[in-house]
């Protein structure tokens, strides 16, 4: 069990999957949301939680003044799992999408404003597999920064191994910092 650590929903307890997720700690996640208090305005942010998993990143924002979090999952139980704690934590705004990260975002065209806010995403926070590799990753950060996607400065995070090789940026986003977590690193970057 993972919990909210901040807002309104502070304390409320979210499941996890019980196996093929690797669920952020509550430390990284903790110091991921201290980084994004001094780079973003979290009251009606819209967010972008890719490899969501529990949901952990999408509902953390919710409960911090976010307007809307949609949560991409492509496991069938994850996505179950992620249904289960939007409704655990009660807030609105929370949107669960089960496919593949890579065929949401190459859907040109939205199929509602649930899915792709008409002027795009304030904060996008990326999740996948630590095994993904640089060049596989290529794709979702291409296809992030094309048009409607991502808001003027839009905030970008993408967690990584911390034995992994530096992230490399589209030249669309500008890197910011980057921290460390024991095993995790968090990259993050900005909409040029």
């Amino acid at each position: 069990m993972t919990r909210i650590i901040a807002g309104l929903a502070r304390g409320r307890r979210l499941e996890v999957v019980a196996s093929g997720t690797r669920p952020t700690s509550d430390r990284a996640r903790e110091g991921l949301f201290n980084t994004l208090q001094t780079l973003l305005d979290f009251d009606g942010l819209r967010v972008l939680d890719l490899y969501a998993g529990s949901g952990a990143i999408g509902l953390e924002a919710l409960s911090r003044g976010a307007e809307q979090a949609t949560m991409v999952e492509r496991g069938r139980t994850a996505a179950q799992v992620l249904r289960k704690n939007v409704t655990t934590v009660g807030l609105p705004g929370g949107v669960v999408v089960e496919q593949p990260v890579e065929l949401y975002l190459s859907t040109s065209v939205a199929p509602g404003p649930a899915q792709q806010p008409r002027s795009g995403f304030d904060l996008v926070v990326a999740d996948p597999p630590y095994a993904m590799t640089q060049e596989e990753l290529d794709p979702v950060l291409r296809a992030l920064v094309s048009p409607g996607w991502l808001s003027p400065d839009a905030v970008v995070v993408i967690e990584r191994s911390a034995r992994g090789p530096a992230m490399l940026w589209p030249a669309e986003l500008e890197e910011l910092k980057q921290k460390r977590y024991g095993e995790a690193a968090l990259w993050y970057g900005q909409q040029r």
